[in-house]
């Protein structure tokens, strides 16, 4: 059997060449093919199967074991929903038979005049305004003194007053008379804050931007220990980096009416809370036997 050749190798080097060549370009195109799929993904089909926006899926540190209990405590507590706030909160003080934008300003309304106010306050207020027909054209038509009539003694109610025929002029004039769809938008309107604009895209979009933090929520959180903040503000950036994003919703809630009830701003009653043994500023702890 003759002996192959230095040619006859060659031929069969080069042959062997283009056919793993070959191979290569076979799996190149597949393989660009299937990142070509990837890049021009349709960005709703995107936006449909992510619950939470890129933007908001930071990571959520592990709440402590003290802080997982007092959470359970609280809801507990307010099994029963039966603080003004379940009763007269501002979710319950629009019309809910009235046509959706007229829903959603008075949803707007009732939380721009519950700023340092009683809910029991708010809710009459509310039931003058419709009383009479509560819309932007309504609002509009009143002379401003006596639109702060009708809110009297509602807090600080002349100003709320300016505040809200101002707004009424904006929405009609810049969104169809409707109320804005974002946070943000909301801020931008007279006498609307972080607290308001959260709590409002949850009652009139159902949507959860942010956590609403009024004056119950950042005095409990920082006397159970959670946070150490100055401000409403201050405390709805930390609970917002620490709290699951489906605990969001019902903090307000729950927590406004704890406050209303039990943890009260002044000479809170400790002694029938469930807390009272693990919150560091209970006043009614239950001493350990001596041994």
């Amino acid at each position: 059997m003759s002996q192959p050749t230095r040619r006859t190798t060659r031929r069969a080097a080069a042959l062997a060449s283009v056919q793993t060549s070959s191979s290569l370009s076979t799996e190149e195109p597949v393989t660009k093919k299937k990142k070509s799929v990837k890049k021009h993904q349709s960005p709703v089909e995107d936006i449909e199967e992510a619950p939470i926006p890129a933007k908001e899926t930071k990571k959520v540190p592990a709440l402590s074991a003290r802080l997982v209990e007092q959470w359970d405590n609280i809801k507990k507590m307010r099994e029963t929903a039966d603080a003004p706030v379940d009763q007269m909160g501002c979710h319950m003080l629009a019309d809910p038979l009235a046509e959706p934008k007229v829903f959603r300003f008075q949803c707007l309304l009732a939380l721009m005049l519950s700023s340092q106010t009683k809910d029991q306050v708010t809710a009459a207020a509310m039931h003058r305004l419709r009383e009479k027909g509560c819309n932007i054209e309504t609002i509009l038509n009143y002379p401003e003194d006596e639109l702060g009539k009708l809110l009297c003694p509602v807090g600080m109610y002349k100003r709320k007053a300016m505040y809200i025929q101002k707004t009424a002029v904006i929405l009609r004039d810049s969104f169809e008379g409707d109320i804005p769809q974002s946070a943000k938008e909301l801020c931008e309107l007279p006498g609307v804050g972080p607290k308001m604009a959260h709590l409002l895209m949850q009652i009139a979009w159902n949507k959860v931007e942010g956590i609403g933090v009024d004056t119950h929520v950042h005095r409990i959180v920082n006397r159970l220990g959670w946070i150490k903040t100055s401000t409403p503000e201050q405390t709805r950036v930390k609970l917002e980096d620490m709290l699951p994003r489906e605990e969001w919703e019902s903090i307000n809630k729950l927590l406004v009416g704890f406050g209303q009830q039990r943890c009260l701003p002044v000479k809170p009653q400790c002694s029938g809370c469930l807390n009272k043994d693990i919150c560091p500023s209970s006043t009614a702890k239950t001493r350990k036997p001596r041994t």
